[in-house]
């Protein structure tokens, strides 16, 4: 057996005591969507952004503008 091999057979094994431990992995709904919820930080955070537009100039750099008042 080489060391690969070796390497694989104990993460094998420590995988499956882990799920003797934990119980089998939970994945859910794969076909429902990801919700993200925005914390207060997140929110704030685009509540600031949003007083300003992105643009890409013609050699790819990016930068914001802060909207006119109007």
């Amino acid at each position: 057996m080489t060391s690969g091999e070796k390497f694989l057979d104990k993460f094998m094994h420590a995988t499956d005591r882990a799920q003797k431990v934990f119980g089998p992995a939970d994945q859910g709904d794969m076909s429902a969507p990801v919700e993200h919820h925005h914390d207060d930080l997140e929110e704030s955070g685009q509540e600031q952004l949003s007083h300003y537009d992105e643009h890409t100039d013609s050699e790819g750099h990016h930068y914001a503008e802060r909207k006119s008042e109007a």
